[in-house]
């Protein structure tokens, strides 16, 4: 029995040992025990391929630490659904790093799904200063601006010089030059993003803000749209299809099919983000040298954009975490964040990119650009954001579509907002 208690021990102390060495064999796999190793880096399709060559420079310097790309489908609503599925019901340490849109924020992070972060590990002083609201929740920092984007109001200049008018500053000269001077053209005259879907979502929220209204407050957990701006924001939508200056086929536009529009010069007005500016500039496009761009017009002046773009951020589960902070600094460095700009044609969160001479020669709409992002404000924050985004979709194409009045739209809105905020 002696012998048998001993050799029980014995295989005890091997037992323990053995797992010791397997783990510390499997750390040392992984890149170490000190949060540094290979990497994932998930994100939405790349349609510019322009992020495989920014992630070569940093993989050839850290060869330990090497990233494997993830493309998601190209669809913000598809890429949002399988990250969601793998954080809560899959592989949870699948991807390292999540490049997720500025509107997941708050859900990721209610969800704990992602990692606070440390603010004094990142320069957030260079940023643009409204882009830093996008990646906190509660307040804490849970990602890092990686890309900003702000709607701009893109015009026909060709249509405009000929008639002897200045590119509209007001709703009301949106409306008068979009019912009057686009059929002289034999041109539609305004159109965004409103076949039922996130870009409807942004398109109404920037006619609530800009009409001086919100749509949730407290992180979600009031709501506030039951206004006198929502009304309005929301009845200039619908009145434009209404009266016809925005064409009925707008309300099965997405960002692509609204730019494709305009790039053939069917559009006198487009609200689009600032690469379809670069799109309809190119030499195949049929209204190249004939562009021009403004901020978003509202009911008195200058409206008020949504911040779009994209964060990065942790995984809860990632595997080397210190890694995964240092390539978010890596990619969000100025000459990287340059090659954003340059390469993919995506707007840098870094400030003084805007002030660059050379890249404003070749890409002039940046100062507008930083002016519109500098007045733009977030989407609604809220941990539930996809169910409050559907209902904001659907509610507002029933009123575009002349189902029910913007009041009643309004109304409607309030009710099933406050029913996901319970």
């Amino acid at each position: 029995m002696r012998w048998i208690r001993a050799a029980g021990r014995g295989l005890l102390v091997l037992i323990v040992v053995m797992t010791g060495y397997v783990a510390s064999g499997a750390r040392a796999d992984e890149g170490g025990g000190d949060g540094r190793g290979p990497l994932t880096l998930a994100t939405a399709g790349d349609l510019t391929g322009y992020l495989g060559p920014l992630l070569q420079g940093w993989n050839r310097a850290h060869p330990g630490e090497r990233v494997t790309l993830v493309e998601l489908p190209d669809s913000a609503d598809e890429t949002h659904a399988q990250m969601a599925t793998d954080l809560r019901d899959g592989d949870r340490s699948r991807f390292d790093v999540l490049n997720i849109d500025v509107s997941w924020t708050s859900e990721f992070a209610a969800a704990g799904w992602i990692r606070p972060l440390p603010a004094d590990r990142f320069p957030l002083r260079d940023f643009l200063a409204p882009v830093v609201d996008t990646a906190t929740y509660d307040g804490r920092l849970y990602a890092v601006p990686y890309v900003t984007n702000a709607g701009l109001l893109l015009y026909r200049a060709d249509v405009l010089a000929e008639e002897g008018v200045p590119p509209p500053r007001t709703w009301a000269e949106l409306e008068r030059y979009a019912r009057t001077i686009a059929p002289k053209h034999g041109l539609d005259g305004y159109a965004g993003q409103f076949l039922p879907y996130e870009g409807l979502t942004v398109n109404a929220a920037e006619a609530v803000y800009s009409a001086g209204g919100s749509v949730l407050g407290d992180e979600g957990e009031r709501v506030t749209v039951d206004s006198a701006a929502a009304r309005e924001g929301i009845g200039f939508l619908a009145r434009g299809v209404r009266e016809g200056w925005i064409p009925k086929r707008a309300l099965t536009y997405k960002e692509e099919e609204s730019k494709q529009a305009f790039q053939d010069g069917r559009l006198l007005f487009l609200r689009n983000w600032p690469y379809a500016y670069v799109a309809a500039s190119a030499p195949s496009s049929k209204v190249a040298g004939r562009v021009g761009a403004v901020p978003l017009p509202g009911p008195d002046g200058p409206g008020t954009s949504v911040l779009g773009g994209s964060n990065l951020a942790v995984n809860t589960h990632a595997r080397h975490p210190d890694s995964a902070a240092r390539l978010i600094a890596y990619l969000t460095s100025e000459p990287v964040q340059r090659q954003v700009l340059t390469r993919g044609a995506l707007p840098p969160v870094r400030a003084a990119l805007y002030e660059d001479p050379g890249l404003i020669r070749a890409f002039p709409y940046l100062p507008t650009l930083r002016e519109s992002v500098l007045a733009a404000a977030p989407r609604p924050k809220s941990p539930r954001y996809d169910q409050v985004s559907l209902v904001v979709q659907s509610v507002v194409h029933d009123a575009m579509a002349g189902h029910e009045t913007p009041e009643a739209a309004v109304r409607r809105l309030a009710r099933e907002l406050a029913a996901i905020s319970r």
